[in-house]
Order: structure tokens, then sequence, then C-alpha cells
């Protein structure tokens, strides 16, 4: 989430996520928005730009650490903002970046925050679990009734994201962009394809199915 004015940095900064592969959502209204973040928020990072229309950087930064604590949260400041940056680290921000930057820089920024997470997260952000199906995110072992199941790396992601986002209907769209990081077209075979193998895995050995097909509009995973 870039939480900012939109402006030629933000642009150049939204651009080179997306080329990355990450979605990038820059809210309406900020202030509303930090005060939205929970504890179960599935953000992998929060940028803050040092000016916004409705809200002080500083004080978005507070609001969001009351709701969550591990969410990386980057600031964003210009060169002359550096007495800012000690007050930025008070807040709970990981990290702050004076403007100018390489994105290069940002791009490594956000990698030694992203690993920390992984690393620190408690240990039950990293199960997932819905009815009697158990995911683990750090082994990335699965197991559905205490039988451990066997997928591949893209197969897992797959599961991962549709349990993330139980009982609710995804389309072909949301998936392709969100589990292969890219736009439709050509992905709508593939996405039919893994879901197949997925099903084989992890619905047919078992009485109680989980994936279903929502005709003309996508899938859903529900008990």
């Amino acid at each position: 989430m870039l939480i900012a004015k939109k402006d030629g940095t933000v642009k150049r900064i939204q651009d080179a996520l997306k080329e990355d592969g990450h979605t990038c959502i820059i809210p309406a209204a900020e202030a509303s928005v930090c005060r939205k973040i929970t504890p179960n928020s599935e953000w992998d990072f929060i940028l803050i730009s040092h000016h916004l229309p409705l809200i002080n950087a500083i004080t978005a930064c507070k609001e969001i650490r009351k709701q969550n604590q591990h969410i990386p949260v980057i600031l964003i400041h210009h060169a002359d903002g550096v007495n800012e940056i000690t007050e930025g680290f008070n807040a709970g921000a990981d990290d702050c970046l004076l403007l100018p930057f390489e994105m290069n820089e940002l791009r490594a920024r956000m990698s030694v925050l992203l690993k920390r997470k992984a690393g620190s997260m408690p240990d039950d952000d990293k199960i997932l679990t819905y009815s009697d199906l158990e995911i683990n995110l750090k082994s990335r072992i699965v197991r559905r009734g205490g039988k451990e199941i066997s997928l591949t790396p893209r197969e897992f992601s797959l599961l991962e994201y549709m349990v993330r986002n139980k009982e609710k209907i995804l389309s072909r769209e949301e998936l392709a962009q969100n589990v292969w990081k890219s736009k439709l077209n050509s992905k709508v075979n593939s996405i039919d394809v893994y879901i197949m193998y997925l099903r084989k895995k992890i619905d047919n050995p078992f009485p109680t199915k989980l994936i279903h097909t929502k005709y003309w509009v996508g899938y859903i995973l529900k008990a």
C-alpha cells in the first residue's frame, strides 16, 4: 500500500512496484485507511509519503502501529526532513528513505524488511486454517484431515490465496493478478488447469469438497 499525495515521484514508485509484481493501492482518504488497518491486515508493506493532504505522515504511522505491529512501514522524506527521521522511527517506522533516491535502493530496503517480517511473524500467523485444511507458511507443508499433501510452488501459492480469501468468489482476473502476477490474457487456461490439479489433491480424496466453480464468474473456497 502506498499512502501518498499523487505526484511524479509517487507515479514512478507505483509503476516500479507494479513491474515487480506488487499490487499497489493508493487510498483516497489517508486518515480513514490508516484507522482501517487491522492486526490481520495482509499488506506486505506500507509506504508513507512525507506530505499528505489530510494527515501528517508521522500521525499516519502512529495510527497504523496502534492497529498492527507487524506490517513493515517505510517513511519517505525530502532531504531537508532529516530531523523528522528520528521522529518517524519513534512513531514506529521500520525504515526512512530520503528523496531523491534510486528505485533499486527502495527495492533493496523492501527486500530486507520482507525477509525480517517473514522471520518474525508470530507462530499463529504462520498457520492458515480452514475447515480441516492447514497451511504452514514457514515450512510450506499442507495438511488436510491430518494427512500431508504435496503441492508444487504454484499450487501452494494458489491455495494460499484462496484460503486467505475463503468464502469469497475469486474471478480469474483476480487470481491472475495476485497469484500469477500478470494480466489475465493467456493465463485463463493455466488457472483452470491448476484449479483442476488442486482439486485432485485437496478435494478428490475427501468427502467434503472445498473448491467450487461459480460458472461464468470464477471459483470459491467454501466448505
